[in-house]
Order: structure tokens, then sequence, then C-alpha cells
């Protein structure tokens, strides 16, 4: 018998295999795959949260996603003491997802000479590295989700059809929010692969990046939460002192992370080629 530990795991790992599948045949060298671009991307990873929706969902709910367990756990629709074991193992599947991955692709490392695109594979990389804008951006992302979950869950579908709608919210978030910073919206997405590029063997694979780790761990808690008790006061009436304080917190982050931003002086990008477009 299934159990909902093994279904979270089982369901990320499907998750990032197809997910991060796609992003490697699109940039890793001499794939078939190669340029397919941000449309093939974006479809590829909606694709992949509809198959693992659809693995686990009849045993665990299938969150698979640590900014989902905190958001629903935030309004009490989920209990606080299954949050560690849910994220436990939707961090575990990941890195067991980036695993197979890398062996799918094994002859291709070698062949690939940017380190660059090879942690993408793995990780997010932002297409301009601005800590607090790209932890803006990922809070938005991430909000977005869990008000796009809330609604889908407060209506009715055809039995079966509701993966497939998570997954067309992906495609959303990822086509309309995704090109600052390659949309993690997923803690587990991003930091079970990291680790995994971090330990495999990937040739000439470079740093993994971890002064940046901090960004989609901390912006898609933040934004999954808010955006969880943003419906709960919004839709629902109920005004929590969490979501005064989540308001307040948000609000905080947003001001610093323009203020930032309005002092920087123009930049001329003509004749800079950045990799991290197709990331």
């Amino acid at each position: 018998m299934m159990t909902e530990f093994l279904a979270e795991l089982i369901g990320t790992m499907i998750l990032i295999i197809f997910g991060g599948g796609v992003v490697a045949s699109n940039i890793l060298n001499k794939s078939k795959g190669v340029g397919g671009g941000w449309v093939l991307i974006t479809l590829g990873w909606g694709l992949a949260v509809t198959l693992g929706v659809y693995a686990a969902g009849n045993v665990s709910g299938a969150h698979l996603n640590p900014a989902v367990t905190l958001g629903f756990a935030s309004i009490g629709e989920f209990p606080w003491e299954k949050v560690l074991p849910y994220i436990t193992a939707q961090v575990i599947g990941a890195i067991v997802g980036a695993t197979i991955v890398f062996l799918a692709y094994l002859s291709h490392w070698s062949a690939t000479q940017q380190a660059e695109l090879k942690l993408a594979v793995f990780a997010t990389v932002p297409a301009i590295r601005s800590p607090l804008s790209n932890l803006v951006t990922e809070m938005i992302g991430t909000f977005v989700l869990l008000l796009g979950l809330l609604f889908i869950g407060a209506n009715e579908f055809t039995e079966g059809l509701n993966p497939l709608v998570v997954g067309a919210l992906i495609v959303a978030i990822g086509m309309s929010l995704g090109g600052p910073t390659g949309y993690a919206i997923n803690p587990a997405r991003d930091l079970g692969p990291r680790i995994a590029h971090a330990i495999l063997p990937i040739p000439g694979k470079g740093s993994s990046d971890w002064g940046y780790v901090w960004v989609p761990i901390i912006g898609p808690a933040l934004g999954g939460m808010y955006g969880a008790l943003f419906y709960q006061a919004m839709f629902l009436g109920e005004f929590t002192w969490a979501f005064w304080l989540g308001s307040a917190v948000i609000l905080v982050i947003i001001v610093a992370a323009t203020s930032i931003e309005l002092k920087k002086p123009m930049e001329d990008t003509t004749n800079k080629e950045n990799v991290s477009h197709v990331i």
C-alpha cells in the first residue's frame, strides 16, 4: 500500500524527470531538441506537473511542492504535523528525478561547454541577477499558483480533469511570469536538483550557485503562504493575524526591491549575450 510520503516522493520525481528533461533537451549540445525555446519549456513543465499530480493525487493530494504544503497548512487545510514529512519527501523525490535526468542525457554533458547551461538543467538561474527583485518575482509567481490552485479547488470538474487544469496553470505562470527567474515557484524543484548537481560527477559542471539558493526557497514559501492567506481573506472573509503580518512582510520586501531597482542606471545590453533566456 503506497503511503503519502512515497506518493509525494514519486510524484515529485516524475515532475522533475519531465521538467528537468525538457530543459536538458532544449539546451544541452547535440540534443535533438536544442533550440526548442521558452514555449517548449513551459509546456514541458506544465505536462510534468500534470503527470506528477495524476501519479500522487489519489494518495497524498499531490502537493509536490513545499510552497503548496505550507500554503495549505497556513489556512488550516492541511495538518502542520505532516508538513515536514511532505517537504522531506518532495526534496528527496526531486533529487532522484534530477539524477534520472542526468542519466538520460549522460553523453551530452561532455558535449556541452557552458557550465551555466548544465546548472540550468537542474536549478533556476535568473536572467538578471538582482536578489530582492528575483525574490519578488518568485513570490508573485507562487502567490498566483496558490490562488489558482484554490480557485480550481473551488470548482467542480469532470473526474480526472483537475490535473490538466493545474498543468495549464503552470504553463500560464511560466509564459507570463517565468522570464525573470525561470519560475522555480517550488523550493523542492530548485533545491533537490541543485543538491543533485552538487554531488553528481557532471563533467565541467562548475559551481552549484549556492549563493542564490535562498531566493527560490524563501520566495515561493512566502508567496505560497500569502497566496493562500489572501484567498482566505478576500474570498472567504477570514482576515487572520497571519494575513496582516504576511501583508506587511510582502510590502516591505516589494518596497525594498523597488527602491534598489529604481536607483540603478540604464544599461546598454545591445551586444551582451544572455544565455539565461532559455533557462
